[in-house]
């Protein structure tokens, strides 16, 4: 298969090292320096080039605030039978985009990045396959996925989005807000240190997925939700209440399958 990557950042060119080997790869990026240790693939800096390549599938690995834009710009340049897809961490916008192109497409999302994904062993990561996608397309990311030792999920375009918002935005806020209550003074403590470890890794995103996961559709209820459970520890710490922080406490253990000392 002849397989053509749009984007030359982090997940695009572990991509093209993925597939390098199986398959004719083809990556572009406007960005030469991105293009600098990519190989075994074809390298293109214009649309234009992509005619005599001919791709039999385009992933679009640009930033989400990107996506659209460019598979519209380069749609002129690649046969009518490439299957387009993305792997976008949010998808609001492509399900309406996909519907329409009089082409067939595939989306998925592999739930893994830089920061605290090891590249070279994704055994336990997950993988997202939108089940209104192309069979044909669904089917070779499976396998893909599979071959790497992913779980791989199906989900409707709407329910990736609202589980998203869940599995991301709230620790996604939640580290934001620790980090912006940080001073630079070193503190003993095992948990501060693990905060402060998972909140240094959420920053050391690209701020182009922070805003993605942030303004996600579904992300502003979960933040709400968030500053409800925190004004009702407010109201028990103002009111010094240990006996509602206990009852908080074991509500709340419930929630994530936790038994304290004395739950037993």
């Amino acid at each position: 298969m002849k397989i053509l990557i749009l984007g030359a950042g982090n997940m695009g060119a572990w991509l093209a090292e993925s597939f390098c080997l199986d398959h004719e790869v083809g990556i572009y990026d406007p960005d030469k320096t991105k293009l600098k240790y990519i190989f075994n693939s074809q390298r293109f800096l214009k649309y234009e080039d992509f005619a005599d390549f001919e791709p039999d599938l385009l992933i679009n690995a640009v930033n989400l605030q990107h996506t659209v834009k460019v598979f519209k710009e380069v749609l002129h340049y690649i046969p009518e039978s490439c299957m387009l897809s993305d792997i976008a961490s949010v998808k609001n916008g492509l399900e309406s985009f996909y519907k329409e192109q009089e082409r067939s497409f595939v989306s998925t999302h592999p739930m893994f990045g830089p920061t605290f994904g090891n590249i070279n062993d994704l055994e336990g990561q997950n993988a997202v396959i939108i089940e209104e996608s192309n069979e044909e397309g669904k089917k070779f990311f499976e396998e893909f996925y599979k071959s790497l030792k992913l779980k791989v999920f199906t989900y409707s375009f709407k329910l990736h989005d609202e589980t998203i918002a869940y599995s991301l935005s709230i620790p996604f806020s939640s580290s934001i807000v620790f980090a912006s209550c940080m001073k630079e003074i070193e503190v003993p403590g095992t948990t501060f240190k693990k905060h402060l470890e998972t909140s240094r890794g959420v920053l050391s995103e690209d701020k182009y997925l922070l805003s993605e996961i942030l303004l996600n559709p579904f992300t502003l209820e979960q933040i709400k939700n968030i500053c409800i459970k925190l004004d009702r520890l407010i109201k028990l710490v103002q009111e010094r209440d240990t006996g509602g922080i206990h009852e908080y406490v074991s509500e709340i253990r419930q929630n994530i399958g936790v038994k304290g000392p004395r739950d037993s």
